[in-house]
């Protein structure tokens, strides 16, 4: 895929990654909805899911799945462990298909972020004798405010198995359907806890060194690009730079996706922080669009754009720029699950995403 910005492209543009064809260069970014009855997907996944499609969306992400039990921020988090979650994601994923979106997952360990309770209760972390867990991560340094359990340092056997759950997971995915997979390698879950200087202070091959820290991620891409086909895209989504001094930052994350690229993936997700609670963000409408534009033009992959965007023409200048491949929507998507339809609107393009027959009257 030639990946220079091209004065044609265009939001409502189709975009082909490996055999996988996007109607449109709009996504639905994961978003936990912590509604999962022991990690199995439930109705309200149907229907959260399921809406963004008929809205138009050419890209599904479903939330972060985790790949073990440890693995869960809270204990409503979607799972892919067990052979019983496939099915009831399959459903989702026929649905999806059917109304011409590609059905994606991210998977996901949420290391020492893990063991809380639902966000919408607070979001601390849960007592072990309350339903609580032992968490793991890099080193045995707590996230800190109301997620104050040490976490256990991580083994190599333990570094083993996490990397055959994600492989795993991701024939699971695989058999339920998915035509795209991210790993979530951002927001301080485990995996961004290897990459960042201030989570690692491990002396082994997986701590120190920049090479040594991005070990974990660039194994565990290999583990799980050696069980999905050749055919099917793979992503990862980065925190490209922690907003603190010290930490992981945007050159190394431009480095970071070089090797990627030479692991077969096919474009990263561009969204930052998460992993301290004391880093300063300057939030705002397009905030980490130069981070996803930076990675494109440095690193020759293709990225998307994610955080704070809601204007039609905003992300359409995003892709027609070259700055990235796709927009990513979240908390948009969540007030406007038709913000692709009324986004075609606006930009006098609604001959690009004819509605579905049972809405031809609406539109």
């Amino acid at each position: 895929m030639d990946i220079q910005a091209s004065s044609r492209a265009r939001l409502f543009e189709p975009l082909t990654l490996r055999s996988v064809r996007f109607r449109n260069r709009i996504g639905v970014s994961p978003m936990c909805q912590y509604s999962s009855d022991d990690g199995t997907a439930t109705d309200w996944h149907l229907v959260h899911l399921g809406a963004r499609a008929v809205g138009g969306a050419g890209l599904v992400i479903a939330e972060a799945t985790a790949v073990a039990p440890e693995g869960r921020i809270t204990p409503g988090d979607a799972g892919l462990w067990a052979d019983k979650h496939v099915e009831p994601m399959a459903r989702i994923n026929r649905f999806l298909r059917e109304h011409g979106a590609v059905p994606g997952l991210q998977l996901a360990h949420a290391g020492r972020k893990g063991s809380a309770v639902r966000p919408a209760e607070g979001g601390a972390h849960l007592a072990d004798d309350a339903g609580g867990w032992p968490t793991l991560a890099p080193s045995a340094l707590p996230f800190g405010g109301e997620l104050p359990k040490v976490p256990r340092a991580i083994t190599e056997a333990d570094i083993a198995r996490v990397q055959r759950d994600f492989a795993a997971a991701a024939r699971r995915a695989l058999a339920a359907g998915c035509e795209w997979l991210e790993l979530h390698s951002a927001h301080g879950y485990l995996s961004h806890e290897f990459l960042s200087p201030l989570t690692n202070q491990r002396a082994d091959r997986y701590g120190g060194r920049f090479e040594n820290r991005i070990r974990f991620l660039v194994e565990t891409t290999r583990a799980v690009r050696a069980v999905w086909p050749e055919r099917l895209p793979l992503a990862v989504r980065l925190s490209c730079t922690d907003w603190v001094p010290g930490g992981w930052d945007i050159e190394q994350s431009v480095a970071l996706a070089r090797q990627l690229k030479a692991e077969a993936v096919d474009l990263i997700d561009c969204s930052s922080g998460g992993l301290v609670p004391d880093a300063r963000i300057p939030v705002g409408p397009g905030y980490q669009v130069p981070l996803a534009e930076r990675i494109r033009r440095e690193a020759g992959v293709a990225t998307a754009a994610v955080g704070a965007l809601t204007a039609p023409a905003h992300a359409d200048e995003i892709v027609r720029n070259g700055r990235a491949d796709l927009v990513l929507l979240g908390r948009e998507f969540l007030r406007d699950p038709y913000w692709p339809r009324h986004a075609a609107r606006t930009l006098g393009q609604t001959a690009a995403l004819p509605p579905p027959v049972q809405y031809d009257r609406a539109w």
